[in-house]
């Protein structure tokens, strides 16, 4: 566990992330999801609370399982209408000088050549503050929009990726020597041919020759995040990440998950500590304990059950308006996101129904909600950081932006105060910043 804990915002380039509902509360700005200078604002914010990164959460279809139609998903805002999120990083760099920029793409619906190209170009204009948040895709929707007859078993997703992976290590790590840009005018030279080398790769899913288009960039390897929860999620998880999402809703299974992820990062031949564990988190801070309570109230009585609903479809890749509202909700293997079942039915001692399900998670879904003043919310969060055990956390938001910046004025000071966030940045690049490494470690496989 690193020293000081570690915050990401979690957040989405679209009107609603896990929130459902909120964009309707009075003064709330999510509809600027499309509007440069809320994201610049954003980032300052951010910035401003010693966050390491802001996490972009995305999706490539429209949630369309609940009474199989998309209709509840447009007419609600569920995550739709939503933009592409790397292409608002270079502003938000530009107004920052530290904070990373945390982009998710897809395995199973991007081509790792191009892919590696993407995160080289993100990685120089940031000055090496770009992640990549591996995931494989759920929504049978995203398949369909990109012409696929239909979406891939949850395995095969997996299997791709881990190909899809080599294929962007052999780019980042091995194409291009740190010494192959040489620049001598005088000799007309500009990169050394020698010290530059094709990947040469021919796998089940891909054939890529190379090289590498683009040159070594300040991570080479931009930070690796990932979330998987599923049996096979976590086999990717322990070979691949450096940072890991946790989803699970109580201690106990974030421990649990914890030291199951690191015990298979050893079977890898990686070192356990080398990964860092982020569960989501949902502050809801005031001055008083009156005040946080007021804004959770206005929070949840504006909570849209049937938006939730229709997220956690997706989600789980079941039709809930099928089931009655007092149903016990049952553990099932998924298609889907395994993680969001799981998180309901095999870590907590309770039976959720339906209805209770969509109440819960009409605020930052699966992650746990901390009501209260500044010394509260610090209070919990030195609880999940000292002694769960976890490095840092995904802040989720409600209202935005106010959320994040009732987090930076009232409860970052608070922590500072107890020395658990930095008061400034070390480090040059994101990876510096996060884990104290200016490259991948040589055991894990991208280095291998």
């Amino acid at each position: 566990m690193t020293e000081q804990m570690r915050l990401n915002l979690f957040t989405m380039n679209a009107v609603e992330h896990v929130s459902v509902g909120s964009w309707r509360l009075p003064g709330d700005q999510s509809y600027r999801y499309h509007d440069r200078e809320y994201w610049t604002d954003v980032a300052r914010t951010a910035e401003r609370g010693g966050f390491d990164a802001v996490f972009f959460a995305d999706v490539r279809g429209i949630y369309d399982v609940y009474d199989d139609s998309r209709d509840p998903a447009i007419e609600n805002a569920v995550q739709t209408p939503s933009n592409d999120p790397a292409y608002v990083v270079p502003a938000m760099a530009d107004v920052t000088d530290n904070l990373g920029f945390a982009i998710t793409k897809s395995t199973s619906y991007n081509h790792p050549y191009q892919l590696a190209r993407e995160f080289s170009t993100l990685d120089h204009v940031t000055d090496g503050r770009v992640a990549f948040n591996v995931v494989t895709s759920y929504l049978e929707s995203a398949a369909a929009n990109l012409g696929y007859d239909d979406r891939m078993d949850h395995d095969e997703r997996y299997d791709r990726a881990d190909e899809f992976m080599d294929v962007c290590y052999a780019l980042w790590e091995d194409s291009w020597s740190d010494d192959a840009v040489i620049r001598d005018r005088d000799a007309g030279v500009y990169t050394d041919p020698g010290e530059v080398t094709a990947v040469d790769h021919h796998g089940e899913y891909f054939d890529v020759s190379g090289p590498h288009s683009a040159e070594p960039s300040p991570q080479r390897t931009p930070v690796l995040y990932q979330a998987g929860s599923s049996d096979r999620g976590r086999e990717f998880a322990a070979a691949n990440a450096e940072a890991v999402f946790v989803s699970q809703p109580s201690a106990d299974a974030v421990r649990e998950y914890v030291a199951d992820l690191r015990d298979r990062a050893v079977d890898h031949g990686r070192d356990p500590d080398s990964l860092a564990f982020f569960p989501g988190i949902v502050p809801i801070v005031g001055e008083t304990e009156a005040v946080a309570q007021a804004k959770y109230d206005a929070y949840t009585d504006h909570i849209d059950t049937e938006g939730v609903l229709a997220l956690l479809s997706g989600f789980v890749d079941v039709d809930l308006s099928e089931l009655d509202p007092d149903q016990r909700l049952e553990r099932i293997e998924t298609e889907a996101i395994q993680g969001v079942v799981n998180a309901f039915t095999a870590n907590d001692d309770r039976d959720w129904t339906v209805q209770e399900v969509a109440e819960f998670a009409g605020l930052g879904t699966t992650s746990p909600v901390v009501v209260g003043t500044p010394e509260q919310v610090a209070d919990e969060f030195a609880y999940w950081f000292e002694d769960v055990g976890v490095d840092g956390f995904n802040v989720k938001e409600v209202a935005r932006p106010d959320s994040l910046e009732d987090f930076v004025d009232l409860v970052v000071p608070e922590l500072r105060e107890r020395g658990l966030l930095r008061e400034s940045y070390t480090g040059e690049t994101l990876r510096e910043t996060t884990f104290g490494r200016p490259r991948l470690p040589d055991d894990h496989p991208g280095r291998r």
